[in-house]
């Protein structure tokens, strides 16, 4: 733990655990969950993996992603998409947001949505992005698909 890979108050993901640092001691470190749980972490497990120090910067992309029907005219959900973003105060406003076409699924053309917060505001934003989209969706009467089989059945003549 000599380089400070983390600090008390950072959330990480460290030595199969993830959570809030409480407590960095000489043989573990002591982390609480977002629903309270209280982990210890054997020092030696954290140092033998990799560390991803969440919170470690002031600023997160918040990778969002929705998809919609091969139907639906994507010109005019990527307009949507930006502009949903932008309403938001949350999003900061000198870095571009990025709305782009991600991908062909199989049920779905899929967006990926990547507006910048600061660390503090990326679950708020996360939640009033996904319940904006979904409403707007509704209003301008574009589709979200979900997966869907076509079963035949066949009967043998004779049997």
């Amino acid at each position: 733990m000599l380089f400070r890979p983390f600090k008390i108050g950072d959330f990480v993901d460290a030595g199969g655990a993830a959570g809030i640092v409480e407590e960095i001691g000489i043989l573990m470190t002591v982390m609480r969950t977002p629903n309270n749980k209280k982990i210890i972490v054997p020092n030696a497990g954290v140092m033998s993996g990799n560390i991803t120090n969440i919170t470690a910067n002031d600023t997160r992309r918040c990778d969002l992603a929705f998809g919609v029907s091969y139907t639906d005219d994507l010109d005019k959900v990527q307009d949507i998409l930006m502009e949903i973003v932008k309403a938001n105060e949350r999003v900061l406003e000198n870095s571009e947001p990025m709305v782009v076409v991600s991908g062909l699924g199989d049920s779905s053309v899929n967006f990926a949505v990547c507006p910048w917060v600061k660390k503090e505001d990326y679950w708020g934003l996360y939640s009033d992005m996904q319940k904006a989209v979904k409403q707007r969706f509704d209003k301008e009467r574009i589709n979200i698909p979900f997966p869907q089989r076509d079963i035949h059945l066949f009967q043998e003549a004779g049997g």
